[in-house]
């Protein structure tokens, strides 16, 4: 199963307001796993960073400003993605802004069916809890010190992270022997055990004589039918 996992940076926080996407990461899932297979494009916003935004994820204008406009990397933006589940941390924010660009170039929406939000999830799964990515990462351990700034496709990489602790965590197998996931884990493997012999099932003429003096003593046993 292929999903993807999403995120944006934005010059603001509507884009009714005229505020632009200048970031979008993409990760890609198979079994909810991260296949190594990215997108990530920088964006020219058409307008000034403000400075309250650019105080979040670190991006100015004089960086943004040789950047490629949304309406030059849309078509591979839109192929990456395909017709995937979209894994997106409050999904709501996400959506309206490329929604927004996209209606800009006059294409489709990206339909919010198609969209797994994970803040809804953590809240579900700890019911007054704080759903923010950094609290997520600190409830499940996962290490998130390079956050210094938010960044679109660091973000996808917790996010991967915390999306498969909320579906219940890495399942390493049936396999319940200690000792064997031990080294397993430290790359070492454990000599394969001679296979203990069959034990024998049938009756023994002593537990057949002692079958047949039990019989004797009863009326109409059904074993004898």
């Amino acid at each position: 199963m292929r999903e993807i996992v999403l995120d944006t940076e934005t010059t603001g926080l509507d884009p009714a307001a005229g505020h632009r996407v200048v970031e979008v990461a993409c990760l890609e899932l198979a079994q909810h796993m991260p296949t190594g297979q990215t997108f990530r494009r920088y964006l020219n916003p058409e307008r000034e960073m403000p400075e309250e935004a650019r105080a979040v994820h670190g991006l100015d204008d004089a960086f943004l400003a040789p950047q490629p406009l949304f309406a030059e990397v849309v078509d591979e933006f839109l192929t990456f993605i395909d017709d995937a589940p979209l894994i997106i941390h409050n999904a709501q924010f996400d959506l309206k802004f490329l929604n927004a660009e996209l209606a800009r170039l006059n294409r489709p929406p990206l339909m919010s069916d198609r969209a797994v939000d994970t803040v809804s999830m953590a809240r579900r799964r700890f019911p007054g809890a704080q759903a923010s990515l950094d609290a997520l990462c600190r409830r499940f351990g996962i290490d998130n010190t390079a956050r210094t700034l938010h960044g679109a496709l660091l973000d996808c990489e917790l996010l991967a992270e915390v999306y498969l602790e909320l579906r219940g965590g890495r399942q390493p197998g049936f396999d319940l022997d200690p000792a064997k996931r031990v080294a397993e884990a430290a790359g070492t493997q454990i000599a394969a055990q001679a296979a203990r012999p069959a034990r024998p099932h049938a009756p023994s003429p002593e537990e057949n004589a002692a079958h047949e003096a039990m019989l004797a003593r009863l009326k109409a046993p059904i074993w004898r039918n």
